[in-house]
């Protein structure tokens, strides 16, 4: 399998980073729905950005379908005199 980078600034990046990998395991709206405990409509809600998670359903949902969370920020350099 290839890894697959996105940068996520909406809900709907998310949901479509969701969806993707979602697809390349081979698993379709309700069988993930199923494993998470949710209905399959809660997976389009979040597929399409509409849904908002609480981290606990997010670390499962990335756990279910092999997405990998990693946190980038910039740092105030203070200038050298």
């Amino acid at each position: 399998m290839v890894a697959r980078k996105s940068v996520l600034r909406a809900p709907a990046d998310f949901g479509l980073a969701v969806q993707q990998a979602r697809m390349a395991h081979g698993l379709s709206q309700s069988s993930l729905a199923e494993e998470l405990g949710i209905s399959q409509s809660a997976v389009s809600e979040i597929e399409t950005g509409k849904s908002t998670l609480y981290l606990r359903r997010l670390l499962e949902l990335a756990r279910a379908t092999g997405i990998h969370f990693s946190a980038t920020w910039e740092e105030e350099v203070a200038p050298q005199r």
